[in-house]
């Protein structure tokens, strides 16, 4: 009955951390290009029961519950709304697009709400530039934006090309860590950035005027919730059915 207690114990610490994922993903389904996260279990080592293996019989291995293997993102693309905002970006497709972090080092997000900072620089709402150092001209009275990333200004009744937004793709972009925010920060398993222009080697196309949605399905999230809670229950049952089988033990050497 003891290891039933500990059993149920890692049913109820892996259900919680599911139920802690899914109200995360609920909790943003209205944030920017947000991904969504998924919890993966798997089993704990099983282990011979001492009767069986002092008598040789054949009775099987006796599992020791569960764990969480592994929460991944879901790197699917959500749906692009229409924002008529010339500094509004989404990526249709695959790719990211790479900021320049205050450490000197690189970071990488989906959501493309940019604003023109104090030097003129593209960045992001929270103040980080794009790599790419694109400069807008402050006489500039309109930008441009093409689906394969070249940025181009009207001065007057000049058309100036002022940069090119170059976006980035991993090997495997499940290796990349949430550094909040909508920032990626790439792990080793993540492999090297690959660059490349918009809407080539795989990349996706710059839609201007558009940000991408989160990937959360309500319906979908609320199905996983109810089992989760389900799932939660039930091994709190299985600790409660032990305890009362132990004290009716203990009430009979009494």
């Amino acid at each position: 009955m003891i290891d039933a207690l500990y059993v149920a114990e890692t049913g109820l610490q892996a259900g919680q951390k599911q139920i802690e994922t899914i109200s995360n993903n609920m909790a943003n389904l209205n944030t920017v290009a947000y991904k969504k996260s998924r919890v993966a279990f798997g089993d704990l080592v099983s282990r011979q029961p001492a009767a069986s293996a002092a008598e040789g019989k054949g009775i099987g291995s006796v599992g020791m519950g569960t764990k969480v293997a592994e929460v991944s993102m879901q790197f699917d693309s959500g749906d692009l709304k229409a924002t008529e905002n010339q500094l509004d970006l989404a990526i249709r497709g695959d790719g990211f697009f790479e900021v320049l972090l205050e450490n000197g080092e690189y970071g990488y997000t989906r959501n493309g709400a940019l604003k023109i900072d104090e030097d003129g620089y593209l960045s992001t709402l929270t103040g980080l530039r794009l790599s790419d150092q694109i400069q807008i001209p402050p006489d500039a009275s309109k930008m441009q934006i093409s689906t394969d990333g070249v940025v181009k200004v009207l001065i007057g009744e000049d058309v100036l090309e002022v940069g090119e937004i170059q976006l980035a793709k991993f090997v495997n972009d499940q290796a990349l860590e949430s550094a909040g925010q909508g920032l990626y920060i790439p792990a080793d398993d993540a492999g090297a950035p690959l660059y490349s222009q918009a809407g080539v080697n795989g990349l996706g196309m710059i839609q201007q005027g558009f940000l991408e949605s989160s990937n959360v399905d309500l319906v979908k999230e609320l199905v996983e919730l109810v089992t989760a809670q389900r799932g939660y229950q039930a091994n709190s049952h299985v600790i409660r059915a032990a305890d009362e089988i132990m004290q009716i033990t203990n009430d009979l050497r009494g």
